[in-house]
């Protein structure tokens, strides 16, 4: 398949896919006579591989990781868990992060007593050094 089919089949854009290409994430294609990339059905499953790997937060450090440890099937799974778990940390801590700025914002709505901007709580809040 081309690019713009490999491109549609996985929701990834061309120039994402030539850079995944030129950094040996995805293994280069083959080329038609005509020089058109040629992608294998091996190219989509690696693709969605990693697309699924990065929608799920895992840096591209990580996603090489998973990708060289998916090619030893009969290896034990430790340092795929390992790898997931500490993952599964980083997202607790932005969900812990992101609470916090969502406790952070409510208190500053409910400083807003809807009047002026020169009376704004707000304005005002976001003016202070935020206490650490």
């Amino acid at each position: 398949m081309r690019i713009g089919e490999l491109a549609k089949a996985t929701g990834t854009k061309a120039e994402t896919i030539r850079y995944y290409e030129r950094e040996g994430i995805l293994p280069a294609a083959d080329r038609t006579d005509s020089n058109y990339r040629d992608y294998s059905d091996s190219h989509l499953a690696t693709l969605t591989f990693v697309r699924r790997a990065r929608g799920l937060g895992f840096s591209m450090a990580q996603v090489r990781q998973l990708l060289a440890f998916s090619e030893h099937k009969e290896k034990p799974c430790a340092d795929i868990d390992r790898l997931v778990r500490h993952q599964m940390q980083d997202v607790q801590q932005k969900i812990a992060d992101l609470k916090s700025l969502h406790e952070e914002l409510e208190e500053m709505m409910r400083s807003c007593e809807g009047d002026l901007i020169k009376d704004c709580r707000i304005v005002e809040s976001l003016s202070r050094r935020r206490s650490q």
